[in-house]
């Protein structure tokens, strides 16, 4: 199987484009929820590829404004390569995306485009997921406030927790993707003269630095303070170390999951991510 046959294509990838701000950015990564984007040109020849900006990469760079300057390059992958290989690659890198690109972007590769393949057979996915999973887990307390749990996410850098009761067992679980849900961005004004949005406010959502005797926009997120249990999820789907890939591929398509706690005689013995699943293809060759 080849990445085009798994890729989402051009006609269906959001992207911004140079020269650009910021601002243009950030309104599909907030509004529409995207992690990344692929940043485009336009040229004489037609549309160029230029690379990837994130979330992260605005974050990290509060004062730049200018879109060339904060996009990154990502590896990316030719259409007619081989899935097989193109999972590897992003193993690999650790990049949950790679932009695909034939002289020009032609389509985007996802984790979660690969695990679709797994699910449907169309690449190997016999192993079982005991052999694939870290026994690391990152837990929280079920009365743990939601903003303390957003920054364990943060500073554990995964996208979930497992919630554990008042006896050391599972009542759930919570992903990013569930506070974002609740998050709410609180759109303000503050005067130019100093920087907007706080620049060290620790709910920041997006700083932009003052810009002339005017008074611009600014956005912050209020995150719940209420305890996780209110917004966890509580009826997991659990796997056992003999479930292959494909199986619990599936199980993470039918419920809209990138993870899935794994059990062993009842306890709680690791957690299965997407990209854990993507192991299933070493030492494959195709």
């Amino acid at each position: 199987m080849n990445v085009a046959d798994a890729m989402t294509p051009r006609a269906e990838v959001v992207t911004v484009s140079l020269p650009g701000t910021r601002g243009d950015a950030l309104t599909y990564l907030q509004e529409r929820g995207f992690s990344s984007l692929p940043v485009v040109k336009e040229t004489a020849e037609g549309e160029a590829y230029r690379g990837l900006v994130s979330r992260a990469d605005l974050i990290e760079q509060p004062e730049e404004d200018q879109l060339a300057l904060l996009l990154r390059e990502v590896p990316t992958v030719a259409p007619d390569a081989s899935l097989v290989d193109a999972a590897r690659q992003m193993r690999e890198t650790g990049e949950r995306r790679a932009p695909v690109v034939d002289d020009e972007l032609v389509g985007i590769l996802t984790v979660t485009d690969v695990v679709r393949a797994v699910a449907r057979d169309d690449v190997p996915g016999e192993a079982p997921v005991g052999d694939l999973v870290d026994p690391a887990v990152n837990t929280t307390y079920v009365e743990t406030p939601l903003t303390v749990v957003e920054r364990e996410l943060y500073h554990a850098d995964v996208p979930y927790a497992v919630v554990l009761d008042g006896e050391g067992d599972m009542a759930g679980i919570v992903t990013e993707v569930d506070i974002v849900a609740v998050a709410r961005v609180v759109e303000g004004e503050d005067d130019t003269g100093e920087s907007v949005a706080a620049q060290d406010d620790e709910w920041m959502w997006e700083g932009i630095k003052p810009t002339g005797n005017r008074y611009l926009p600014t956005r912050n997120v209020e995150i719940p303070a209420e305890p996780v249990r209110s917004f966890m999820t509580g009826d997991v789907t659990t796997v056992t170390r003999r479930k292959t890939a494909r199986e619990t591929a599936r199980s993470m398509m039918r419920d809209d999951v990138e993870q899935l706690p794994l059990v062993a005689g009842g306890s709680l013995a690791g957690v299965v991510r997407d990209v854990d699943l993507l192991g299933a293809l070493d030492g494959i060759e195709e």
